[in-house]
């Protein structure tokens, strides 16, 4: 059996690969890319020896590729907690997703799928997703004190924070080299331990990106809303996503977007519903525009047209008023 992974960059799906390969190790061929880079089957041409696991990627966007590679003879092991669309009925398909939940990410699902094993990696996945609240509720439930879970927050938001960027050329790290950083370890605990200076690069490099952004300026900020625009540039595009999850815990009552200039001239941009305000979902907003998607809580747009820019601003501000 040939084994293949398939996994998004960022904490989430790094974190939820370090539990399945803690559990089952395996030499797996690896494939994933910068957070955004979420088309990640096409990259795949199955045969019938082939076992995919995939991992923190939106089976809607992926569904074409599932569909090709079952018929190509693979076995797919397919989780995740971004919007699904319908889901193929196959006996060479399973799948653990949970697109109802603002409250869950898959590190949480292949948590439970693995009875928590490796909890404290489930615990990074899920503060890199910015499930503070949740990660903080289970961790104690677990027996972690404030200190390790504090630590576990910062591990999860510096591998969230090294994900964001335009291309590969934009990390501190490729995200299939820090996994294979962090597989070793059953615990975040003894990876910090051994490798201190891949968590002081990330630390040092989230610092300094996180003092550019808070010297950004306003689009425009409500009680309601608020937007904010980074000009093309490499900072912008690594802080963007933990730039915004720290607006959203500062200001749980607001929606924010932040619009990064991309350089071919369109725009990314990342949505945050506001935490204290249910029922408002991102992913609904982004899916109004191409290249958009994502989950609940938080979404996002890949490449958003120049003249699109209005209309998307004018959006969001009518979305959560």
């Amino acid at each position: 059996m040939n084994y293949i992974d398939v996994f998004n960059g960022d904490a989430d799906g790094i974190c939820s690969l370090v539990q399945m390969r803690n559990a089952n190790p395996q030499n797996a061929r690896l494939i994933t890319g910068v957070k955004r880079d979420i088309d990640l089957l096409k990259r795949i041409d199955a045969s019938p020896d082939d076992h995919i696991t995939v991992l923190d990627i939106s089976y809607e966007k992926n569904s074409a590729d599932v569909q090709r590679l079952l018929e190509q003879g693979a076995v797919i092991e397919y989780f995740d907690h971004h919007k699904s669309g319908a889901l193929a009925n196959h006996p060479r398909l399973k799948t653990v997703i949970n697109d109802q939940s603002s409250t869950v990410c898959t590190g949480l699902l292949v948590d439970q799928h693995l009875g928590g094993k490796f909890r404290a990696w489930a615990l990074v996945a899920a503060f890199g997703d910015n499930l503070n609240d949740v990660a903080m509720a289970l961790g104690k439930e677990s027996g972690f004190d404030q200190e390790s879970l504090s630590l576990l927050q910062r591990l999860g938001i510096y591998i969230n924070y090294n994900s964001y960027g335009e291309s590969l050329s934009d990390l501190f790290f490729h995200p299939d080299a820090l996994f294979q950083h962090l597989q070793p370890y059953a615990t975040p605990f003894d990876f910090i331990q051994d490798n201190k200076t891949i968590f002081s690069t990330l630390e040092a490099g989230y610092k300094e990106d996180m003092a550019s952004a808070e010297a950004s300026t306003y689009l425009y900020q409500t009680a309601e809303s608020a937007a904010i625009l980074f000009q093309n540039a490499q900072w912008a595009r690594r802080v963007s996503g933990v730039y915004i999850n720290d607006l959203a815990n500062q200001y749980p009552g607001r929606a924010h977007a932040l619009i990064t200039e991309n350089a071919d001239g369109t725009f990314r941009i990342s949505i945050r519903s506001p935490l204290e305000r249910k029922g408002l979902h991102a992913d609904e907003l982004a899916s109004q525009f191409v290249s958009g998607g994502g989950r609940k809580g938080a979404a996002g747009i890949n490449a958003l047209p120049a003249d699109e820019f209005n209309r998307f601003v004018d959006t969001f501000k009518a979305f959560y008023a």
